[in-house]
């Protein structure tokens, strides 16, 4: 499967609750190939890399596995791969031995590697001793810090790491069509929402709306 352009702006949909959740809305989701679907995290916990197969066998683009990897690097890109994943996630706070191997093995495998930069108050301090630099940097605001209103998405970030490397920039963290609008004028290639249940704290696409409205949406307001 093809790498991403940086000249397209692409919509990252994040899975983070469970399988049952993912057969249900997945095929909600119009497929298309500035969408990428995201196993999420909280989803992996849950129903581990089978989970990763089950969305890999239901949606014909990009699937990210947001492993999040901190060490194991090999052994957790290879995992991710198996279970049909065409893209993975590494935390910019694990070793540089650790994301070199990550960037490593990603590239052997025609994977896109991201690293989310996650609690990371400099990405350049991340990125500056790296072998290879990575096909995309994930400016990550956590869910935690959403209930923190002074948190906010450091698109400050976005043109200093572009001024040093020829990266794709994702954003994460909060986003709903606003924030979405905001990332791609500052400079943002791909916006990552998470669907989110109704009462749900957290910003993103909410369960209950029309995916695939809401998803045309993102599209064209970030086109």
């Amino acid at each position: 499967m093809p790498k991403l352009d940086n000249n397209i702006r692409y919509l990252q949909i994040a899975f983070n609750y469970n399988l049952r959740m993912a057969y249900r809305l997945l095929p909600k989701v119009t497929p298309s190939n500035r969408i990428l679907i995201e196993a999420g995290t909280p989803f992996i916990k849950r129903e581990g890399f089978r989970g990763i197969a089950a969305i890999s066998q239901r949606w014909p683009g990009h699937v990210v596995a947001d492993l999040k990897t901190a060490d194991g690097a090999v052994d957790e890109v290879n995992l991710a791969r198996q279970a049909g994943a065409t893209a993975a996630t590494v935390l910019g706070h694990s070793p540089i031995e650790t994301l070199d191997l990550f960037i490593l093995r990603c590239n052997q495998l025609n994977m896109i590697s991201m690293i989310d930069m996650l609690g990371v108050d400099d990405p350049l301090k991340v990125m500056r001793p790296l072998k290879t630099q990575p096909d995309v940097v994930v400016i990550h605001r956590g869910r935690d810090e959403e209930s923190n209103s002074a948190k906010t998405i450091r698109y400050r970030h976005i043109n200093r790491v572009r001024s040093k490397y020829n990266v794709l920039i994702s954003v994460a963290g909060g986003v709903d069509l606003k924030e979405a609008r905001s990332a791609v004028f500052n400079g943002a290639n791909i916006v990552v929402a998470n669907l989110v249940q109704p009462g749900d704290i957290w910003s993103g696409i909410l369960t209950s709306e029309d995916i695939a409205t809401v998803s045309r949406q993102f599209l064209e307001t970030i086109s």
